[in-house]
């Protein structure tokens, strides 16, 4: 494993998918499980299709997961002449050729095959054509492109992950590796990449197995050791199908805006089809890095499951500093209206988020959990308060919790004195203690769950407590 050189190549023809970004961790781990490099490559040669802004959203993706590369980003829009250099030398060996049928002459072709229950692969036409042939195709304009001469016989790879795999060369046809436009087609372009920027380990999707032979092809006929193939389990949906949007969200930078830590998304991603030596399902990116074997990664497609995400999301949540997660979590605030900048408080803050980081799955649901905090007014849903305020006289005792609370002083208005004033007048009353403290709940959060009652309202402070008694009372005497 000396030397290990590894790439990602993504074409910024759309933003960054969560299989994408699968495919990246792997060649990223088994890189620096091995002290090799980790190599960005940009394919770009589908102009029309390309844009900056899908660009700049793989890698802010690769970036906020911290996949760091080592080299790069390379274009390949920059290395055209590269191309062309070595497509010359295939022409001039012998082993490639240039063909003038043009795509209607191709599909008329095409179709004949089919119906004649013949493979619709290249016929070799434009193999052995005359220079009157050549020069009577130039005339009439026509551009050729350049395809390669599909040698007979078989093709024998051994994969890290799938063992041995053969194809039959008469089953491949003669495929174009340089377009009329002088633009290289995928499979020619991806070999002279990884040829000449040294990459040892082409670790990739299994959809691209089919192209491994095309491939080997162009390496045997420039007479160059080819790497070592690896190809990953693709991701699928829950219904087995391949991960699309119709799953949900399928872009690394949405889940960024849905409130996942990065090493969360990390941490899932790995499991997808690698099973480590250890039993457990958290891990750290350094862990990750420890353990992470190529041989231990399996055949079956890994199953995208958003609610395991979650799962594991929430782990790595509980697993942060209060002063960390108050960090994380602000962002998320400040996109809000009703979120006041200007009287923020920090200590404040960090009580807050103290109380319910155990209730958080994603960082975004601070917003939801949380808006009680911050709220001036809370708009009571009068459903809720029918649901929980059952007894006609609620009210009363709301009124009597309030007074005896009102006399705390401020220095002691703490979770230990509140709750002892509650149970001694539910007591005294002969009222189950759960009969105050839901309504109670909804009255200072307009919720009918969260943390502990006693606890939120220290945290709330006697001043918002008492007024918030006060509007639910009122609210309850207006029903």
């Amino acid at each position: 494993m000396d030397n290990v050189r590894v790439r990602i190549a993504p074409s910024p023809t759309g933003y960054l998918h969560v299989g994408t970004a699968h495919t990246a961790l792997f060649n990223w781990l088994f890189a620096k499980h091995n002290n090799g490099k980790f190599i960005l490559r940009i394919e770009d040669t589908d102009i029309q299709r390309s844009s900056k802004e899908y660009e700049e959203n793989i890698l802010e993706g690769l970036t906020w997961l911290g996949l760091y590369w080592d080299e790069g980003p390379y274009y390949q829009t920059q290395r055209l002449d590269l191309y062309r250099k070595y497509a010359e030398e295939l022409l001039k060996i012998g082993a490639a050729y240039y063909c003038y049928c043009t795509p209607e002459e191709l599909e008329q072709r095409r179709k004949e095959a089919l119906a004649q229950k013949r493979p619709p692969k290249y016929d070799r036409k434009c193999l052995y054509l005359s220079d009157e042939e050549i020069a009577k195709y130039e005339r009439e304009g026509r551009k050729p492109v350049i395809r390669l001469l599909v040698p007979e016989g078989k093709t024998v790879f051994n994969d890290i992950i799938r063992g041995e795999i053969e194809f039959d060369n008469e089953d491949i046809g003669d495929f174009v590796i340089m377009k009329s436009d002088g633009i290289p087609t995928y499979n020619f372009a991806v070999v002279v990449d990884d040829y000449t920027m040294g990459i040892t380990h082409v670790i990739r999707g299994e959809d691209h197995i089919s192209n491994t032979p095309k491939q080997l092809f162009i390496y045997n006929a420039l007479n160059w050791t080819p790497p070592e193939f690896a190809h990953l389990p693709l991701l699928l949906g829950p219904d087995r199908s391949k991960l699309s949007k119709r799953h949900g969200v399928t872009s690394v930078t949405e889940y960024k805006k849905m409130g996942y830590l990065p090493e969360a998304l990390v941490n899932y991603l790995a499991l997808l089809g690698w099973t480590p030596e250890e039993n457990k399902e958290i891990y750290t990116i350094e862990e990750l890095i420890e353990l992470f074997d190529l041989r231990r990664v399996t055949k079956n497609p890994g199953i995208f499951d958003i609610t395991k995400l979650e799962w594991i999301n929430t782990q790595h949540i509980r697993r942060l500093s209060v002063e960390k997660l108050a960090e994380l979590t602000l962002p998320f605030l400040e996109e809000v209206e009703w979120f006041n900048r200007n009287n923020f408080d920090k200590n404040y803050y960090l009580k807050v988020v103290s109380i319910l980081q155990e209730r958080l799955k994603t960082l975004s649901q601070i917003r939801e959990y949380g808006d009680y905090f911050f709220l001036d007014k809370l708009n009571y849903d009068l459903e809720t308060v029918k649901k929980v305020c059952k007894s006609p006289d609620i009210h009363i005792y709301l009124e009597k919790i309030k007074e005896e609370w009102s006399k705390i002083p401020n220095s002691e208005f703490s979770a230990q004195n509140l709750e002892n004033i509650l149970r001694n007048l539910a007591e005294t009353h002969q009222i189950p203690t759960k009969n105050l403290v839901h309504p109670i709940r909804v009255a200072l959060t307009n919720k009918t769950v969260g943390p502990g009652l006693y606890e939120l309202a220290e945290i709330l402070g006697k001043e918002r407590v008492i007024k918030r008694l006060e509007e639910f009372i009122e609210c309850l005497k207006e029903l």
